[in-house]
């Protein structure tokens, strides 16, 4: 299928080469920088994390394009990952190689850093971070669309973050999945959410940046689980009354797939219908939850075919198509073939918007700065 629009992927990622925290962290805690080490023979390279008992093995994280049977977890070297993860000239061709004209993108090692207990250190690793990701994307700004880290150690703090990531042209914020104060459904961040809607910048809650439990049954059902954190973080916002004080906030549920939302729509009204007064939500809602989750909150998604399937049962204006390149659940390269078979039953402004018009209006891209890939 031929568009005459940019594909753009809502969620997509780098892959941190070995300098990104220890050349760009404040001086104070070079010693205690994320850094990769080569974990030896069988092992592969891994980057270490203070404070966290297990590294992070390079085999999944740029494991787009592999058969299933290759994708491992170990084993694997830096220099055998996609170079457009770190080197954002390569990154262009990779991109065009999927038909994808531009992306937005978010961290790898920067997600397991938003679990961190010591907020002073994820606060020292998002700033360098951010340094990064801020020269990777200004080589190519209008293909390059990245997002920033806050640790969210205070309201005031975060709000500092927003401005400061608004400053390096970054497009975005990605949320650790809990602030250090209280939670997110606490007035004391009103003043935080006024300040991303003031600086157009919108709020991610990507997956596995929030801690879970353990899960029970074979390792296969740990993947099933992953979208469980976003979805408690969306309700809580919802009935706790953040898009009710603020009804221009927009939060992105980031790579938990979409084809559960018209469900997870109903079920918060049928508690809220059935249940409100003696399973009181957080706040006085004047709006049914599911009218709140339809404006203000964006979900972006893979091959979720159920998502476009479905599409006509939620707000698809808020349904934003990801190739999630590099990672092993990427569709790249493939992303077009799959396009063009999860798209047949949309009408034609529908996928429109789901893979360009929705991500473009949220982040603010110029169309015509790119061309169809």
């Amino acid at each position: 299928m031929t568009n005459d629009y940019p594909v753009i992927s809502a969620d997509s990622h780098i892959t941190e080469p070995p300098n990104t925290y220890v050349d760009f962290i404040d001086p104070a805690w070079r010693d205690r920088a994320p850094r990769m080490v080569d974990g030896g023979e069988g092992v592969g390279d891994l980057f270490v994390i203070e404070g966290e008992r297990v590294p992070i093995p390079m085999g999944l994280v740029a494991a787009a394009g592999k058969d299933p049977s290759e994708i491992r977890v170990s084993g694997v070297k830096f220099d055998q990952l996609h170079p457009g993860g770190w080197d954002p000239e390569a990154r262009l061709a990779e991109q065009l190689r999927d038909g994808v004209s531009a992306e937005v993108i978010y961290p790898t090692v920067g997600m397991v850093l938003c679990n961190h207990d010591d907020f002073d250190y994820k606060k020292a690793c998002f700033d360098a971070y951010n340094r990064w990701i801020a020269a990777y994307c200004a080589s190519h700004p209008h293909r390059l669309l990245g997002c920033g880290q806050t640790a969210m150690r205070s309201p005031e703090e975060g709000i500092a973050d927003l401005e400061a990531i608004k400053a390096l042209g970054l497009r975005g914020v990605m949320m650790p999945g809990q602030p250090a104060v209280e939670d997110y459904d606490s007035p004391i961040y009103d003043g935080f959410w006024e300040a991303a809607i003031d600086l157009g910048l919108p709020l991610s809650f990507h997956i596995l940046t929030t801690k879970s439990g353990k899960t029970r049954g074979a390792k296969l059902c740990s993947f099933l689980s992953i979208v469980r954190g976003c979805q408690d973080i969306m309700a809580m916002l919802v009935f706790g009354g953040v898009f009710e004080r603020h009804p221009d906030l927009k939060v992105v549920c980031v790579e938990a797939d979409a084809g559960w939302v018209p469900h997870f729509m109903y079920r918060m009204d049928h508690a809220f219908n059935r249940h409100r007064y003696w399973l009181k939500p957080g706040a006085d809602l004047t709006r049914l939850p599911s009218e709140y989750f339809a404006e203000n909150i964006y979900v972006t998604f893979q091959d979720d075919w159920t998502a476009f399937r479905f599409a006509d049962a939620m707000n698809w204006r808020r349904l934003m198509w990801a190739n999630d390149f590099p990672h092993s659940d990427s569709t790249w390269p493939w992303s077009q073939d799959l396009l063009d078979k999860h798209t047949a039953q949309l009408t034609e402004d529908q996928r429109r918007a789901i893979l360009c018009g929705n991500v473009a209006e949220l982040y603010g891209i110029d169309v015509t700065t790119l061309v169809p890939a």
